[in-house]
């Protein structure tokens, strides 16, 4: 690991780490999505082809009831248990972000209020490469099924025998998704936010994916919504001289084992500070004077998943602001929060957890302020509008007020 130090430039590389771009990823995804736009299912079936290596005919791109009835004989009976306790856990957690509509009234008779209303179609990414990602299909699907949205589709891509993992299958079967598509990257991003004759045009796409799928979802921003932009997983840990050296290394390895996962540790102890720095573990050792300092480090990186393994970790949980998920104390890794805790693990990573949250039910409603005012209510307002709406030179704003009167 490499010893950084706090107000260094690899210190603030470490903070920007998610504020660059590739260009040539940027110009390929363009690409993929402007022609998946123009040309549909024809554009998927041939990009599908290229990165995936999969010869898919129209009609193969939906899976059937069969080959979801199928899955079930390709997985061990007590998967279904397993997922049983999880998926209960994640409704006891997502229970408690549940909203409802609201409205308040005073004597003059203004009525003021939130309508929340569930978005009709989101769409579910799973990332299905070398390992496919079943933990995603509840992380995902649970939330939007709980904040009542009224259709999911899933993607994922096809593995060489033009079918999907049967667990992620099983998965999203148990949880009643709506309709399952053989496809993944850009292409599958662009045919959510697009539609084709296939697939069906989504208002939200969340799930995590690799550079591509991450590109592509900021490209089609704006025809619908995304969760984030995810980029490559990482964690921070927080420990002193009295953390277990064992755990530290086996969480900071764990981290390691994604494609270009990120692991950082933050301490106030030399001693561990130099043998981390000995250790072969893609990753970076901040030492610092205290766990004041710790923590302040800690939020300016604003790490995707934070381990805080000192004795008394919630004195240090008051001074965090910025973090995706936090982990208090030697027994919570974060393998329990990617997949059975509750929380879902689809969290901010690059230093975005300083404006992003983990994803909730608040990402699958949408809200619509009321407004009710009785003319004695315009009345009383009026001259603080009048007066604004001056300021600003509006005068058809007045006129809409005055012709009230």
């Amino acid at each position: 690991m490499k010893l950084v130090k706090v107000g260094s430039k690899q210190f603030q590389k470490l903070c920007d780490r998610n504020c660059g771009r590739n260009k040539r990823i940027v110009e390929s995804v363009r690409k993929i999505v402007e022609t998946v736009k123009l040309y549909g299912d024809e554009a998927v079936i041939k990009y599908t082809r290229r990165f995936d290596r999969v010869k898919l005919a129209p009609k193969d791109l939906k899976v059937s009831e069969c080959e979801t009835s199928g899955a079930y004989q390709d997985i061990k009976p007590e998967f279904v248990s397993t997922l049983k306790l999880v998926t209960d856990n994640l409704n006891k957690f997502y229970r408690k972000q549940l909203k409802k509509s609201w409205k308040i009234k005073d004597a003059d008779g203004v009525l003021l209020g939130e309508k929340i209303t569930p978005l009709d179609k989101v769409g579910v990414y799973v990332p299905s490469g070398t390992l496919p990602l079943v933990s995603s299909v509840y992380m995902t699907v649970i939330p939007a099924k709980m904040a009542g949205v009224k259709k999911i589709v899933l993607v994922t891509p096809p593995n060489q025998y033009k079918s999907v993992d049967p667990h992620i299958l099983v998965v999203a079967n148990l949880l009643k998704v709506d309709e399952i598509y053989k496809i993944g990257g850009a292409q599958a991003i662009a045919a959510l936010a697009f539609g084709t004759k296939t697939i069906p045009k989504v208002d939200k796409i969340v799930g995590p994916g690799n550079a591509y799928v991450t590109e592509a979802k900021r490209q089609v921003f704006g025809y619908c919504g995304i969760d984030m932009l995810a980029g490559p997983t990482e964690v921070a840990i927080i420990a002193n001289q009295l953390s277990n050296v064992n755990f530290i290394r086996a969480d900071l390895e764990a981290q390691a084992e994604h494609f270009m996962g990120l692991s950082i540790l933050i301490t106030n102890s030399k001693r561990l500070a130099r043998q981390f720095k000995k250790e072969e573990i893609k990753g970076y050792v901040i030492l610092v004077k205290n766990m004041e300092a710790a923590a302040e480090a800690s939020n300016m990186l604003a790490p995707e998943h934070l381990q805080i393994l000192t004795s008394d970790p919630k004195r240090i949980l008051n001074r965090i602001t910025n973090a995706g998920a936090i982990f208090l104390g030697p027994y919570t890794p974060v393998a329990v929060g990617d997949y059975v805790a509750g929380p879902s693990h689809v969290l901010p990573t690059g230093g975005s957890a300083r404006f992003f949250s983990g994803l909730g039910l608040a990402d699958f409603y949408k809200s619509s302020h009321i407004l009710s005012f009785t003319k004695k209510a315009l009345e009383k307002i009026r001259e603080p509008l009048e007066k604004m709406a001056g300021i600003e030179r509006m005068s058809k704003h007045l006129d809409s007020v005055k012709a009230r009167f």
